[in-house]
């Protein structure tokens, strides 16, 4: 889900399938209570790329983003998966290769498909009309053929490879987070080598369109430039061009603070060990596979070679959980980042990272332990479903007012800074907590109806705004 640029209370909401739609926020009435549901027309999508959109478990449409300037040149982008035997169009260069160590033959031993049979890919399409309006209809002003590839990569194994975009607030660039892609424990240590695309950020400029020449001498996978501050330009000559950070295993989300543009955090879903939360910074080495969290990793199976501990300086996660933590007989662990809460609606969470566990293990709250020191403390948050929710919600068998929103497939934030869970069960709103009866001493409120058992947790109200199941289908999505 992403909100309208144009600062409407209009968000945009994908599915795994291809399609995205654009919705209608509802509004806030008497300054407390949510009247409505989330307003969207399922029968008229704003783009259907399903047709081109390999779905499966771990793939799919995996996200969007609108240029900072989407209101007058209507330019957005889509990243996907395609299937080469399967969507026309579908192909580009594999990053199994011998410039990066990697054999194809032993790759295809590993798994049922052939190497690079699955691509990752970014495309631009433009649209018409985008001046704020009531209407969600969009027929006849959404161009569905794509206006420029930006880029396509062929994946070496299906899992893990991420697919967020993002663009920068200040910088007006594209960040594109691509995983390991790796069948396990990332065998040719694809995220360490400064020769591959896999297992790092991305950094891109859409709004310079190369020569053929400039894609050819510097390996380009697309049209794209390469931001004249990136790393490679200014202090690793050794690096791939596009690369802005590197040692990841699965960036699966990530956001920057909408209050310090400054700040970005992404969310590395772990393999075996750790789940981590990221400060990202530019050139840094986030330890995979090497490090998984603050651990070592012993991989016994590594044709792709060793990065020695000795040979990086790992920035280590600000915050975390261990696979030993959590209660994996619901599935193996795997953090869903979310963001830093900037909206009044409560204020006791103003300022807080929160974040949560596909598998809905818990959320959690980090906060700061010193301003702007980029160090954070962690607590978990109770979670409560308000009495007067647009939708009922449904709870979790034997558990009073806890909702059972199944699985936490990622977060969201609107233009007044809202923050969203999207989840199997439904889009949840995080609300003001009196609506729950949780006391918050920022909050101007009349109606506190009850007391929260325990005063030692954070205490986070929300409200069910959408059920429509079509739309959350990411189910089993990014397994550990």
């Amino acid at each position: 889900m992403a909100p309208h640029p144009d600062g409407s209370n209009r968000v945009f909401v994908c599915n795994q399938q291809g399609k995205i739609w654009l919705a209608m926020v509802p509004e806030v009435n008497g300054g407390s209570t949510f009247t409505q549901s989330l307003l969207i027309d399922e029968s008229d999508p704003f783009l259907d790329l399903s047709d081109q959109v390999q779905f499966a478990t771990e793939m799919g449409l995996m996200s969007m983003a609108f240029h900072p300037n989407f209101t007058t040149n209507g330019r957005f982008f889509v990243a996907y998966n395609c299937d080469k035997f399967q969507q026309p169009g579908c192909e580009g260069r594999c990053s199994c290769n011998t410039d990066v160590n990697c054999d194809p033959s032993k790759v295809t031993s590993l798994q049922e498909t052939s190497p690079c049979q699955f691509h990752i890919v970014v495309s631009e399409f433009t649209t018409n009309g985008t001046t704020a309006s009531s209407k969600l209809s969009w027929k006849g002003r959404v161009n569905s053929v794509e206006v420029r590839r930006i880029f396509t990569m062929g994946l070496p194994f299906e899992a893990y490879h991420a697919g967020q975009i993002l663009f920068g607030p200040d910088d007006g660039f594209l960040y594109f987070m691509i995983g390991d892609a790796s069948h396990d424990n990332d065998p040719y240590n694809f995220a360490q080598n400064k020769k591959s695309l896999l297992g790092k950020i991305l950094r891109l400029n859409i709004d310079i369109i190369p020569s053929e020449e400039e894609i050819s001498r510097l390996g380009l996978w697309g049209n794209y430039s390469i931001p004249k501050d990136n790393p490679y330009t200014t202090t690793d000559k050794q690096l791939g061009p596009e690369i802005w950070a590197m040692g990841f295993s699965n960036p699966w989300r990530c956001s920057f603070d909408s209050e310090r543009a400054s700040v970005f955090i992404c969310g590395d879903i772990g393999k075996n060990q750790y789940e981590e939360i990221d400060v990202i910074k530019k050139g840094g080495n986030y330890g995979w596979r090497v490090y998984e969290g603050p651990d070592p990793v012993h991989v016994p199976y590594a044709p792709g070679g060793y990065t020695p501990p000795s040979s990086i300086t790992p920035v280590f996660p600000v915050a975390g959980y261990g696979h030993d933590s959590v209660d994996t007989k619901k599935g193996p662990a795997s953090i869903m980042a979310g963001y830093i809460y900037r909206s009044a609606t409560d204020p006791c969470l103003y300022g807080w990272y929160i974040y949560s566990d596909l598998y809905n293990y818990a959320i959690w709250a980090a906060i700061e332990t010193g301003k702007n020191s980029e160090s954070f403390k962690s607590f978990s948050v109770a979670f409560g479903c308000a009495h007067d929710s647009p939708m009922e919600c449904g709870f979790k068998p034997g558990v009073h007012q806890v909702p059972d929103l199944g699985y936490v497939v990622s977060f969201s934030e609107d233009n007044n800074k809202d923050v969203y869970l999207l989840t199997t069960s439904g889009v949840y709103r995080v609300a003001a907590p009196s609506r729950c009866g949780y006391p918050c001493s920022k909050e101007r409120y009349s109606n506190l109806t009850k007391m929260p058992s325990s005063g030692t947790l954070l205490l986070m109200a929300a409200d069910l705004v959408a059920s429509f199941v079509s739309l959350m289908l990411f189910v089993l999505l990014l397994i550990s």
